[in-house]
């Protein structure tokens, strides 16, 4: 079992019950999904940035991710309807506690003058980190990287409320900035 799940049943359950009041531990808010999204621009052109951004993504979350087409072109940006402009994967179940757990605990701390994550969720409990530099997961072979991208994560919790999902994100470990 991950070891962030089974942190997750016996202390954080209890106490986000506790917290909030509930009656019933499936009242109480939890991860559902985590979502890794990267744009590659010049990918839809060049294939050897989008394997590079493939293995990358492969690397950091340790399944294939799928590539993501444009819907419409749009001429200013020399984008054509169903070019590549991006990869993502979603994680589910122990795959999510895993990544979440090497996110918090190996790769948030690498980031150079990191002062803690903001607090604002998207107003249903889910929260959106965007890292401009993928060498802070050590996955990834800093020798390899050609050119610097980008990651968003997305992690989309059960929560109804800001609140609830902050406090759970909190309590799993996610270094919030001090007010």
């Amino acid at each position: 079992m991950a070891r962030l799940l089974d942190d997750y049943r016996k202390n954080v359950l209890p106490r986000l019950m506790e917290h909030f009041k509930y009656k019933n531990p499936n009242q109480a808010p939890k991860m559902g999904k985590i979502t890794l999204s990267m744009g590659i621009g010049e990918g839809g052109r060049d294939k050897a940035i989008l394997e590079e951004a493939v293995e990358h993504m492969k690397a950091i979350s340790g399944q294939m991710p799928v590539t993501t087409k444009s819907t419409k072109s749009i001429a200013n940006f020399k984008l054509r309807k169903g070019m590549t402009v991006g990869v993502k994967v979603t994680l589910h179940g122990k795959m999510m506690y895993e990544f979440f757990d090497r996110l918090v605990n190996v790769a948030i701390p690498r980031i150079r003058d990191f002062r803690g994550l903001p607090t604002n969720l998207d107003g249903r409990g889910n929260y959106n980190i965007g890292i401009e530099d993928l060498i802070i997961f050590p996955e990834v072979n800093i020798d390899k990287v050609k050119n610097i991208k980008g990651l968003n994560i997305t992690i989309s919790t059960t929560a109804k409320t800001d609140e609830e999902g902050r406090e759970l994100l909190q309590k799993m470990g996610m270094p919030f900035r001090k007010k």
